[in-house]
């Protein structure tokens, strides 16, 4: 029997509970009919999922048109709804209402419900809306929605009003793809759970010790949150059983197969009771993640956000196009000209997140880096930090910054492109929560400019390009923060003092109020420039405009000179042959390995290879990357040059010639003497062979 589908429209309130706990303060029973653009799509067809059709876009909408599984668009959802009793049986919480619901229209338990009131929220986000009745009812669902939807409170609340009395095993699972995401959820159950008597859940996850979560465990919890190697390592060890598990919950899926974890996801499935419920969340579906829906979820209903774009639409969304050598420069004019709150920059490698918060340190910004070399403590304290206003920027990896959900981050910065639009998505996902508004700008070079389509392609959204910020804006917004740093300080009660010194000296030196003002802003800029100053033109460009006078060309130290101090020679697998040229090394080991190009030593590029100058305290990391780098079509295969490579091609010994003398002090012979030389022994040679072969013959007669 063909099923139908239900488009509900999505409220425009902001008074939701979302994973960030976004205190509301509307009615939850305002109509909200006039959005049109974003609507939520509930399938109840009563067959599994359809995942055979490899034609599907990972980021198609799962609702769009009808498919193949007969679900029919409905143009008039309220009164389809009222003339069919089938759809109407069920749907028994799905109806169509003008009010937007509120959390009291859920049968949730008493103490969730204490819970929610007590946190002064009232409607739930269109994701909450439709997932909380589903999985009340205890169905399995494939949820499809983007970062900072709610989601967490979606599979919570339910899975905390179904469960049953303290025991002595697990009855919930959710796995995360990381560490920070799994303290957030078991974070928000121990929320919502608070009032729930008896209750408990446990995070476990890889950089903590085994000895507080085999304590954890074996007092028994509820509800475990965990990533997916430790779960693994604690069911291998006997230390988890999952034997009663009655809830298991999935989130962000997608991320689990970019980081490679899906094997891990399906060992975890194979060793729970098969007579459990399922919930998948996932801001895009992929064939993988469609597969597993098909093989482990049991006819699940399918809710996905309809949406213009992937991202949210209170994050403006911009990028810039910049040297490699420049990205630091720039990042710091941005961070001068941008009214920024939290701010996370994002990077690919973890030598280049040291890198880029050492510098922003230097530069007076109370900036740290985040990446997984750092103790499990480290980083949780430095998202502290970050949340409760003490520490401004955080500079991080994809992995490290997994699922923060930190509501005053106001700029996100792509310093490096991820590996894939997915990633981007997430990453953005890091601003604009709690229904403020967001900034994502993205650091980009001139041949990655393909990639800001397929971005572009993803997200459904164009991005703006924009300039850096110029001089004159920069000196501008340093002297309106002056200015409000002036009429802060004017209203401190503590001023006193310093109006009495002022007055005593203006007496005494009989100087102008003024000047005595701009004297002392003077000291307090120590000696530094309050103004800043263009950059000074590049080496690059006075080099040809001497060139182009005749001027003599200086390249430094001829090929043959060794490394400078502190610096060792690599080799790399491409030539002129290739086509290959400097700055495009030079860019492919800015982007890959984090080194700013100020760092490069020379280059000098062969027929068949090349060899490049560059830190002697070079990471593995970096040489990993670089090893793995493409350059005009191939591969770089960096390696260190041994002292057999040392010498270039140009400058390497001449072969010894026949005659060449090796004894020392003798004087090579002229040429006309070894010629002499060499036909003399050759007529020598030739006579003593006709002598012998005579001899022979003789010998032979005379027998």
């Amino acid at each position: 029997m063909p099923t139908k589908e239900i488009m509900l429209t999505k409220p425009t309130e902001t008074n939701e509970l979302t994973d960030d706990q976004a205190v509301a303060s509307s009615d939850c029973q305002t109509t909200s009919n006039s959005s049109t653009e974003n609507a939520i799509a509930v399938s109840t067809e009563t067959a599994p999922v359809d995942t055979t059709s490899t034609d599907a876009s990972p980021t198609d909408d799962v609702t769009s048109g009808a498919d193949e599984t007969g679900i029919e668009r409905i143009t008039n959802p309220v009164q389809d709804l009222l003339s069919d009793e089938t759809v109407n049986k069920r749907v028994p919480s799905k109806e169509v209402k003008d009010s937007k619901p509120c959390f009291t229209d859920f049968e949730l338990r008493a103490e969730v419900q204490q819970a929610i009131s007590a946190s002064g929220y009232k409607s739930p986000t269109p994701v909450q809306a439709e997932i909380i009745p589903w999985m009340l009812e205890g169905r399995d669902v494939l949820a499809q929605s983007q970062t900072g939807s709610g989601k967490t409170a979606a599979f919570a609340l339910p899975i905390l009003s179904r469960l049953k009395k303290r025991g002595n095993k697990p009855q919930t699972l959710v796995l995360t793809p990381t560490r920070e995401l799994a303290i957030q959820v078991a974070k928000s159950f121990s929320t919502y759970g608070d009032r729930i008597s008896d209750f408990s859940v446990a995070a476990i996850y890889g950089g903590q010790e085994y000895e507080p979560q085999l304590k954890q465990l074996r007092r028994g919890v509820q509800v475990v949150v965990g990533t997916p190697g430790r779960v693994i390592d604690h069911i291998k060890r006997g230390t988890l059983d999952l034997s009663q598990l009655e809830f298991f919950v999935l989130d962000e899926a997608d991320e689990m197969l970019n980081m490679g974890f899906l094997e891990d996801v399906e060992f975890v499935l194979k060793h729970i009771p098969k007579s459990r419920q399922t919930a998948l969340f996932s801001a895009t579906l992929p064939k993988p993640i469609r597969e597993i829906s098909k093989q482990y979820l049991d006819k699940p209903a399918k809710v996905t956000i309809k949406q213009k774009t992937m991202t949210a639409d209170s994050i403006r969304q911009r990028a810039v196009f910049v040297s490699p050598r420049d990205k630091v420069d720039l990042l710091i004019r941005f961070l001068e000209a941008e009214q920024a709150d939290g701010t996370i920059v994002f990077t690919r490698t973890r030598d280049t997140t040291t890198v880029v918060a050492e510098k922003l340190i230097r530069a007076g910004y109370n900036a740290v880096a985040l990446n997984g070399d750092m103790p499990q403590r480290t980083r949780e304290r430095s998202v502290q930090r970050l949340k409760a206003g003490q520490l401004d920027i955080l500079v991080a990896t994809d992995v490290a910054a997994r699922g923060l959900d930190v509501s005053r981050v106001s700029h996100v910065f792509n310093f490096d492109l991820p590996d894939g639009s997915e990633s981007y998505i997430h990453r953005v996902g890091r601003t604009g929560r709690a229904g403020r508004s967001g900034e994502a700008i993205i650091f980009l070079t001139q041949s990655q400019r393909s990639k800001l389509r397929l971005i572009e392609k993803t997200t459904r959204q164009k991005i703006e390009i924009v300039d850096p910020p110029s001089t004159s804006e920069i000196n501008e917004t340093r002297i309106n923060r002056f200015k409000e740093q002036i009429s802060q300080a004017i209203s401190d009660d503590h001023l006193k003092f310093y109006l009495k010194v002022v007055r005593d000296y203006a007496q005494e030196t009989e100087q102008p109020a003024e000047l005595i003002a701009a004297a002392i802003m003077q000291i307090g800029q120590k000696g530094r420039d309050f103004l800043m100053k263009d950059r000074p033109k590049r080496e690059r460009q006075s080099r040809q405009k001497d060139s182009a006078r005749g001027g003599r060309k200086e390249y430094g130290k001829s090929r043959n000179a060794p490394p400078n101090s502190g610096m060792a020679r690599y080799r790399l697998a491409v030539g002129k042959r290739d086509g290959v040229r400097p700055g495009n090394i030079v860019g492919a080991v800015a982007n890959e390995a984090g080194i700013e190009g100020n760092a490069i030593g020379p280059i000098q590029i062969y027929q068949s290879y090349t060899t490049i100058d560059l830190p002697a305290n070079l990471s593995q990391d970096a040489q990993e990357s670089l090893r793995e780098a493409w350059v005009s079509g191939r591969q770089l295969k960096l390696r260190p040059v041994g002292e057999d490579e040392s010498r270039s091609e140009k400058y390497r010994p001449r072969k010894k010639r026949y005659g060449d003398s090796n004894k020392p002090g003798k004087k090579p012979r002229k040429a006309k003497e070894r010629k002499k030389d060499f036909s003399a022994k050759a007529s020598s040679s030739s006579g003593g062979k006709r002598k012998k072969r005579d001899k022979k013959k003789n010998v032979s007669k005379s027998r």
